[in-house]
């Protein structure tokens, strides 16, 4: 029989497959349309902007782009928005399940910020529209047609961002909220920009009105936008299974400098489907980002699992730590977990601790009970290939422990 923990964790996964999926075909269809108006031909006579032709699965395709359209609009028309749409909105129900209502471990950290639970998931909300807001009044702004300085402007609000969620939320809260933020803008990009403008011109053709070209325009800026944002939005939702990204002082920086490798990285696929060259000066600068970003990884993590070692537990953890059985799991994970889960490991090969979980003290274990029960008790997941042979008993004791805990 499944019991609370198993289910939210396997609706969790449910929700996880869903974003993947949907987000796969949302950056798959915006990297290739990007990609084929870059590559059009445009040294072709007649009313159409461009054209190309491509081969693909053993078929010919014959592909042609109007600015407006075509002088009889086509019955049938394909809309790509439900991908972006369906990113988002999965995107924000796994961001409630993980960090909203697990938010006592992973949303906020006391040796940062002194805030209920309910402050910091207002906060987290709060800044997704806010950040929206603020976009969008400087693309509409003068500075809309100055695309260079209001690139740079954005750049400038994503560290800024960067900074502040790192300032409040626990590293990988941090890093995942700035991915939040970014995908926020791309998705309402998509449906308060370019999806009314495109219905706009939709309707002038179909009425026999000449639509006004400024729509199309607008909506080239929005979507350039999200093109170069895409990638470093893939790094930051990626990010907290890497506590070299997430653990340090200067993840913000980290993750301001992975801005800009998307950036760099774009580049060079754009100007090649463009057909203008390949700047492989892109691909060096890419590297030097990287490493520095490697380099600053290396920044004394330790000062983060202190913090949380000095931390009174919460009234939830200390259920975990006052529950029967608990002194018998203390001893299992301290035996069998905590030579790669410490401050400092002691297992050959591994410099910090997996997904900076640390389980060295009580504290450490009643605050990372849930975790325990699902990867050691409930199932075989830790240890890796079970190197350290914890035996079916000591799993039945995890068990019983976490469940006396919850019951």
């Amino acid at each position: 029989m499944y019991d609370f923990a198993a289910i939210w964790d396997w609706a969790g996964f449910a929700v996880r497959w869903l974003h993947v999926v949907t987000a796969i075909a949302w950056i798959g269809s915006s990297f290739y349309f990007i990609a084929l108006d870059l590559g059009l031909n445009r040294d072709i006579p007649g009313p159409a902007d461009g054209e190309e032709w491509q081969v693909h699965g053993g078929g010919f395709y014959h592909i042609q782009k109007y600015l407006v359209a075509p002088d009889a609009m086509p019955e049938h028309l394909t809309w790509f928005k439900w991908e972006s749409y369906a990113t988002w909105l999965s995107g924000a129900a796994l961001l409630m399940i993980v960090y909203w209502a697990g938010g006592h471990l992973y949303l906020i950290e006391p040796g940062k910020a002194d805030l209920a639970l309910w402050q910091g998931i207002a906060i987290s909300a709060a800044s997704l529209a806010v950040g929206w807001l603020v976009y969008d009044a400087l693309c509409k702004s003068p500075l809309g047609e100055r695309p260079t300085v209001l690139m740079l402007l954005l750049f400038v609000m994503l560290v800024a961002m960067s900074w502040g969620y790192h300032q409040v939320f626990t590293g990988r809260a941090a890093m995942l909220h700035l991915g939040a933020f970014t995908a926020t803008i791309m998705t309402a990009n998509v449906f308060f920009i370019i999806m009314p403008n495109q219905r706009i011109v939709v309707a002038d053709l179909k009425a026999g009105r000449k639509p006004d070209p400024k729509y199309g325009k607008i909506a080239k800026l929005r979507s350039t936008h999200n093109n170069y944002l895409t990638l470093p939005v893939v790094f930051l939702m990626l990010s907290n299974h890497y506590p070299l990204a997430f653990a340090t002082d200067y993840a913000w920086i980290i993750a301001a400098l992975v801005f800009l490798m998307g950036v760099t990285i774009r580049h060079w696929f754009n100007t090649r489907h463009a057909r203008k060259g390949s700047p492989h000066w892109t691909w060096a600068v890419t590297v030097v980002l990287f490493v520095v970003i490697a380099w600053l990884s290396t920044a004394p993590m330790l000062d983060t699992f202190e913090e949380a070692e000095a931390r009174a537990l919460t009234p939830f953890e200390t259920r975990f730590a006052e529950a029967d059985g608990f002194d018998e799991a203390h001893d299992i994970v301290m035996g069998r977990c905590a030579m790669c889960h410490a401050r400092e490991p002691v297992w050959d090969g591994i410099r910090w601790p997996p997904k900076g979980v640390v389980l060295e003290t009580e504290g450490d274990i009643a605050r990372h009970a849930r975790e325990i029960y699902l990867q050691a008790g409930l199932s075989h997941a830790m240890p890796p290939a079970n190197v350290t042979m914890i035996g079916e008993e000591d799993r039945l004791a995890l068990v019983r422990w976490y469940r006396a805990a919850t019951n």
